[in-house]
């Protein structure tokens, strides 16, 4: 099954010309059947990339996904058009007395902020408390993922010598995990920060479980209350092309970015770039959308605790 987004959405022509099955709501309408409510707060400054980014991943799913986009009535961002978040975001104001099956909360560019000096930090803490209870389960990426686990359980972040930039292979803590269904032995997994979360903060809090890490980018993911809150510190909703657009938007302006490692074919930026997590993005997200929020949430959405 597709899944169901909004009529116009620019990412629709995009994923079609990828041969990439996509419902608007027009011919959603037809079909009898309940279709999972997810909803995505977008902070990254490139909002259409990034809508792309993960309704490709959420599209590799028999289940049919309603997809609403939740932005913060605290912040303007200055790289959409305001037409582009008229028609197709809504406040959280608007959606806040709403339940939805999942939630995906993205990156942000204000890692190096203290968290209560981020000008939305108010509006943030008051959706992160909202979901505990009107959401089955919830993704964190990147710095909500750090965020997330510092307002759920005081998980501080640290600042980085260097920016974590690159593609690193990571090792899951318990295989049999059914976010881990079908992973091999590793996975590769792309970072793109200036601070991190460390293992030692982790395992010492019952509450929270190191599900992945990496030798050389440290804590990827962290799991809470059996799956309804899971933390991931890198990107697999990257593009094939993210990490080189951010390298030549950097190089040679800022003195903490290095080339990504392990990522252009024989570390030659003149080379195109390896992709070698594009299918256990894939599988995440199925395996997210199937184990944690299909299998979890009840029919009765209102029944959501």
């Amino acid at each position: 099954m597709p899944l169901r987004i909004p009529d116009r959405l620019p990412a629709i022509d995009i994923l079609k010309k990828e041969n990439i099955f996509v419902m608007d709501n027009s011919r959603a309408h037809t079909q009898d059947i309940r279709p999972l409510r997810i909803v995505i707060l977008n902070l990254m400054p490139l909002k259409i990339t990034t809508e792309t980014d993960l309704v490709r991943l959420l599209s590799n799913t028999p289940l049919q996904l309603d997809i609403t986009f939740m932005k913060l009535k605290s912040h303007t961002p200055k790289n959409t058009p305001v037409e582009h978040m008229m028609m197709f975001y809504k406040d959280f104001d608007e959606l806040k007395t709403q339940k939805f099956d999942g939630m995906i909360i993205t990156g942000a560019p204000v890692e190096t902020y203290e968290y209560e000096d981020v000008t939305y930090w108010d509006e943030m803490t008051e959706i992160f408390s909202w979901s505990k209870h009107h959401v089955t389960s919830t993704l964190y990426i990147c710095w909500a993922a750090q965020a997330g686990l510092y307002y759920h359980y005081g998980i501080p972040k640290y600042p980085l010598e260097k920016k974590m930039f690159g593609v690193f292979r990571q090792y899951t803590s318990d295989s049999l995990l059914p976010i881990f269904r079908g992973f091999d032995d590793f996975f590769y997994m792309p970072h793109s920060r200036h601070t991190e979360i460390v293992r030692e903060d982790i395992v010492s809090r019952p509450e929270l479980t190191l599900i992945a890490e990496s030798p050389e980018s440290g804590v990827s993911m962290v799991m809470a209350n059996s799956g309804r809150e899971i933390f991931i510190t890198g990107h697999l909703e990257y593009a094939s092309d993210t990490l080189d657009k951010e390298y030549r938007r950097d190089v040679g302006k800022r003195d903490d970015v290095e080339m990504p490692v392990n990522y252009y074919l024989d570390d030659n930026p003149e080379n195109p770039p390896v992709v070698r997590w594009r299918a256990h993005a894939n599988l995440l997200f199925s395996n997210w959308i199937n184990y944690y929020v299909y299998q979890e949430t009840p029919y009765d959405i209102d029944k959501i605790e």
